[in-house]
């Protein structure tokens, strides 16, 4: 009688002491973890049994603590934080480092009052930053046959209008522009602007609005 047949094994990546091996699913803490010990090692250029052996650890321990393939203990932090001079807190930054991406759909997006809005003007919010020391908000407007030209715009900043669809004239500052789609006009928000006169319907731009946080001059 034949042998059953064997089951496929499963392929691994090598994992070489020290180097970046690929990790399927790693917890994102311990990952976080591993990522800074690999670089407090390599920017004192020293090897994997090196370090552990300064900090008391097997190289193949070590490896699995910079793969994020386990999770150490604070003794072992501890340890690892004597050998680098570094503190253990050094080994948690990139964990507590937020990297935000804000996902809208094509015709989502929060719709918002702003100044324009009783006058026909449709702002949907694409998102908001999330920096300390700079404001962003990108708009997409929609300016209908039910759209007034409003009365200027100013505000702190500098803005970015690319225009989607249809076509029209956009003063700022005393100066007027004529946009059709894939024209774009970057400007001081402080000076007097908004829509001139609306050449043809409907029109969509994009509107980005940067300015420094607590600037609301």
């Amino acid at each position: 009688m034949a042998p059953p047949p064997r089951p496929p094994e499963r392929r691994r990546g090598k994992k070489d002491p020290g180097s970046r091996a690929t990790v399927a699913a790693a917890p994102a803490l311990e990952a976080a973890i591993g990522r800074q010990v690999r670089r407090f090692r390599q920017r004192l250029d020293v090897t994997v049994a090196e370090l552990a052996k300064q900090a008391d650890l097997s190289p193949g321990m070590l490896s699995k603590i910079e793969n994020g393939l386990t999770s150490p203990s604070l003794a072992t932090l501890r340890a690892l934080s004597l050998a680098l001079n570094v503190p253990v807190t050094a080994f948690f930054r990139s964990f507590e480092e937020h990297r935000d991406a804000t996902f809208v759909k094509a015709g989502q997006g929060l719709q918002i009052e702003r100044r324009g809005t009783r006058s026909g003007h449709q702002y949907r919010l694409l998102g908001h930053s999330f920096g300390k020391n700079v404001a962003m908000e990108p708009y997409v407007v929609t300016l209908t046959e039910k759209s007034e030209v409003f009365p200027l715009f100013q505000h702190a900043g500098n803005e970015l209008i690319y225009l989607l669809e249809g076509e029209m004239d956009y003063q700022h500052g005393g100066a007027t522009y004529r946009l059709a789609p894939g024209d774009s006009l970057f400007f001081d928000g402080n000076a007097p602007h908004g829509p001139e006169t609306l050449v043809r319907l409907p029109i969509r731009f994009l509107s980005v609005i940067a300015q420094a946080r607590g600037d609301d001059s």
